[in-house]
């Protein structure tokens, strides 16, 4: 058999294993950004309900574990669900958190995720109305099937009035 034979039959054979390989590798990218998305949204949903839950289920506790929020951080989960998720709760009112434009970036294994934030909310202790945007990244690792938030960065500030 000749190699011009050889390259005719073999080189449609591997440019079609090729692109089913690219197809398969973007279905699962896209279905874990979409498992990205739905953490996000979940974690976003125990902010606003200052419920402690989707963090436990979505954060992997560990020893070092930092969450960082305008300057301030928390060290370890059942800090930032104890010191700061939870307490909220009873600290705001009329509280609105909107997570927007969530962008995900996946590497074998781990992924970001940088999405902007703005929150209103009324301090129940003073009245003070709070209207703040900005950005956030997550850093996350796979463990096993399941994607795990390891670290958070949030930066917002006030909105200016116009």
């Amino acid at each position: 058999m000749s190699y011009t034979l050889i390259a005719r039959i073999a080189l449609p054979f591997a440019v079609a294993l090729l692109s089913l390989k690219v197809a398969e590798a973007q279905e699962v990218d896209d279905a874990d950004r979409q498992a990205l998305a739905e953490i996000i949204q979940s974690v976003e949903r125990g902010w606003q309900q200052a419920d402690g839950a989707p963090f436990r289920a979505h954060f992997l506790d560990f020893e070092g574990a930092r969450y960082i929020e305008s300057g301030g951080q928390n060290k370890g989960l059942a800090d930032l669900i104890e010191n700061h998720v939870e307490p909220e709760g009873d600290a705001l009112s009329s509280f609105e958190l909107r997570f927007s434009n969530i962008e995900s970036h996946v590497e074998s294994g781990l992924a970001w995720v940088v999405f902007d934030v703005e929150l209103q909310a009324t301090v129940n202790r003073t009245g003070e109305q709070i209207h703040r945007n900005g950005y956030s990244t997550y850093i996350f690792r796979r463990v096993g099937p399941d994607w795990k938030v390891v670290h958070t960065h949030n930066s917002t500030r006030p909105v200016k009035k116009e």
